[in-house]
């Protein structure tokens, strides 16, 4: 651990949970600089030392460093962390790697699906950079940032093809309370982290609408089955969605208001409009175009996912939630198969 500490590390995303990240490797001891998006962020940041966008309440450590060039970030870094929406991520991962030195390990904390091409952050990075991403990893797990920032006790998983790659980016990222487990399955442990997001929104609908514990423990049980079936298409390991970055996740997620998704679904609920509901919301509920993708794999290759497909017609085809909970109810009667 002596010599990861000389790791110089570049945090891309100042959201929540970019912040909180990059102030736990700064707490640590890692020389860290975060890449911020918004100018205006980034002359707060150097000032206060407090993410007045998306942190407000908390004062980050002194030695974090902070930039608006990505070029500062990504050169000359041992490690670059990804934590930027999933939509971004492409165009930002191509600009990074002119300035990436050849052996960086490069991870994602990121959890969604790109639209157009059904890919996830680890797939993007495979497809434009090939090698560079053949030892990358991704991080994922039931977090929410405020509760991090904040040392509660948490348990995350780092996955990776690579287990080289896989046991630094797990130490370098370990605390006392930040426990961080390996897995190599990159593709369930993507998966898992995406798909969550959906049945989340699923979860604040059911939440808006008036409903109770019955119906959410339903959809969170229901909607891991979906998940499973996602991932067997994908030749994910089952076993990786009952770990951390599945039923962890999926339960986080579907029961705490710190959920963005689970806020959009119950704002659907209580009958509020989801563009109106997105133009309010300061970061990205990446739930809402994980349920495109979602719904674009499922409906292409035959992959039964009701919840997903009842989401995808309230979200973008103005269907009535409680409409949708009266024909998710009513489907033929079957054998409880995952």
């Amino acid at each position: 651990m002596n010599d990861l500490l000389n790791y110089k590390i570049g945090v891309v995303g100042a959201g929540s949970w970019g912040t909180a990240l990059a102030n736990l490797l700064a707490e640590k001891g890692f020389n860290v600089t975060l890449w911020v998006y918004e100018k205006e962020l980034c002359d707060i940041l150097f000032t206060s030392r407090c993410n007045q966008f998306y942190l407000p309440d908390f004062e980050l450590a002194p030695g974090l460093l902070y930039t608006n060039d990505l070029e500062q970030a990504i050169k000359s870094k041992q490690m670059v962390l990804w934590v930027t929406p999933v939509k971004a991520f492409r165009e930002l991962f191509s600009q990074g790697l002119l300035f990436s030195d050849p052996d960086t390990i490069h991870a994602s904390a990121s959890k969604g699906i790109e639209t157009h091409s059904l890919k996830t952050v680890s797939q993007i990075g495979e497809e434009i950079s090939g090698n560079l991403w053949g030892g990358g990893a991704v991080l994922s797990g039931p977090s929410f940032a405020k509760e991090v920032i904040r040392k509660m006790p948490t348990a995350v998983v780092v996955a990776s093809k690579d287990s080289n790659s896989a046991a630094v980016v797990q130490k370098i990222m370990a605390t006392p309370w930040f426990r961080t487990y390996t897995s190599d399955d990159l593709q369930g442990v993507e998966l898992g982290g995406a798909l969550k997001n959906v049945i989340a929104i699923a979860a604040g609908i059911s939440d808006g609408l008036g409903f109770g514990h019955n119906t959410r423990a339903a959809l969170i049980t229901r909607g891991l089955a979906e998940i499973i079936r996602l991932g067997n298409f994908y030749e994910a390991d089952p076993r990786t969605f009952a770990g951390l970055s599945g039923i962890g996740d999926l339960v986080l997620t579907c029961t705490s208001n710190l959920s963005r998704n689970y806020r959009v679904g119950k704002e659907i609920g209580r009958g509020r409009k989801l563009e109106e509901i997105l133009k309010n919301m300061e970061m990205v509920a990446e739930g809402v175009d994980t349920t495109k993708s979602a719904f674009s794999i499922s409906s292409a290759n035959n992959i039964k996912m009701p919840i997903v497909q009842e989401i995808h017609r309230v979200l973008f085809e103005n269907k009535p939630p409680l409409q949708a909970v009266k024909d998710l109810m009513g489907r033929d009667l079957t054998k409880e198969i995952v």
